[in-house]
């Protein structure tokens, strides 16, 4: 009995993966008048001027000058990965 139903479930399968790619989408005709002709000024790339702001107002962080790196110094050892050795004492949290 499993192995008719299984059978039956990728026979369906298979079905519906042959006729989804033999369905195809007919472009649809426009009429002369329903299509606007728009003359479309371009910008002068001298005169466009990168504030470093989305649209929304959030900084781009894809610019340098949005980038905020914070170096903190560890006066201990490093691991390999450039993270603060946590088995010297340099390195552990200062407890109140």
């Amino acid at each position: 009995m499993k192995k008719i139903i299984i059978a039956l479930l990728l026979l369906a399968g298979i079905m519906g993966f042959t006729n989804a790619g033999a369905q195809q989408k007919t472009p649809v005709k426009k009429s002369a008048s329903t299509t606007k002709t728009t003359t479309v000024k371009a910008k002068d790339s001298s005169v466009v001027k990168r504030s470093g702001l989305k649209k929304n107002g959030t900084p781009d962080m894809r610019l340098k000058e949005n980038k905020t790196t914070v170096k903190t110094a560890t006066p201990g050892p490093l691991k390999k990965d450039g993270t603060a050795d946590m088995r010297y004492k340099a390195n552990k949290p200062k407890n109140k």
